[in-house]
């Protein structure tokens, strides 16, 4: 179970920093910064993904 909540959280360091990549790109190349922040969208997805998905095992092992 720590192995999953490490992961969760692995996703928004990958957030923060597909973030920082986007934003010292903009002004150079915008495709590569749009870039960035879709998979910025999609590592915030995959947390809250992976929150819910985690919350359901140990729910499930609970009973």
């Amino acid at each position: 179970m720590k192995l999953l909540k490490f992961f969760q959280y692995a996703y928004i360091i990958f957030a923060a920093l597909f973030l920082w990549d986007a934003i010292t790109n903009w002004s150079v190349d915008r495709n590569r910064a749009y870039m960035s922040l879709l998979f910025t969208a999609l590592a915030i997805f995959m947390f809250f993904f992976r929150k819910r998905f985690r919350k359901k095992i140990e729910d499930r092992n609970q009973k």
